[in-house]
């Protein structure tokens, strides 16, 4: 299988069944995975792959680029996930073990 390559005309990208395949192992690893993060929306566009969502902390958003970057290495990609504000009267998780 070969990777994603640019369209005839020198631009975009044409998918592939490799991209795609890549990019459903990606979601998998982000559903299943430590941040089990389901919010995100990944899309194969007409010149990347774009990455978007709101994460809840930027711990998560940091292990999310890490996937990324192992998943998706080679192909163009535009990430554009965010970390959520805490609520303002938010206070400090604490669990008792």
């Amino acid at each position: 299988m070969t990777n994603a390559t640019q369209n005839s005309n020198g631009t975009g990208l044409s998918m592939t069944d490799d991209t795609e395949y890549r990019i459903e192992r990606l979601r998998h690893r982000l559903a299943h995975g430590e941040t089990a993060e389901l919010g995100l929306r990944i899309e194969a566009r007409a010149n990347a792959v774009v990455v978007y969502g709101t994460v809840a902390t930027s711990e998560c958003r940091e292990e999310i680029v890490r996937l990324v970057q192992e998943e998706l290495a080679g192909l163009p990609v535009r990430l554009d996930v965010t970390v959520a504000p805490a609520p303002a009267d938010a206070k400090p998780r604490v669990e008792e073990l």
